[in-house]
């Protein structure tokens, strides 16, 4: 693993010839309290990623492994994931209040936006997947 990559510790859960289903559990920053048990906010949240499966790999079901991602893949996710919606939404908003439209206005549109942008990654998902591939790598 390079120093550029972003990892995850997980656990096999399902083997199809095509997809391997792995699931992350990422502690929460509070973890270390000695009453995280007794605290909502000491929840930790679990993901279920879907790789694609390794034909030369030996995997079983109930195996910890490690994920990889290229960080580069991560930093590109972030951008389309969080940070190009909140630019679209703010010049949204920007824009219709400069050109005459009310507050309530401007707001729902740059919701609008927002929404639309997201419907545009939706119908893209498939290429987007193929763009994400991560690699296991047994513990």
């Amino acid at each position: 693993m390079a120093k550029e990559d972003i990892s995850h510790k997980g656990k096999i859960l399902g083997i199809t010839p095509l997809i391997t289903t792995v699931q992350i559990i990422s502690p929460s920053a509070c973890s270390s309290c000695h009453a995280a048990g007794f605290c909502a906010l000491g929840e930790k949240a679990e993901k279920v990623v879907e790789v694609q499966t390794d034909p030369y790999g030996f995997y079983e079901v109930g195996d910890e492994v490690e994920l990889i991602l290229k960080a580069t893949a991560g930093l590109k996710a972030v951008w389309l994931a969080y940070a190009i919606p909140v630019v679209i939404m703010m010049l949204t908003i920007l824009i219709m209040i400069k050109t005459g439209f009310g507050e309530l206005t401007s707001a729902l549109s740059g919701l609008g936006v927002v929404l639309l942008w997201y419907f545009i990654l939706w119908l893209f998902r498939k290429k987007l997947r193929n763009e994400y591939i991560f690699k296991i790598k047994k513990l």
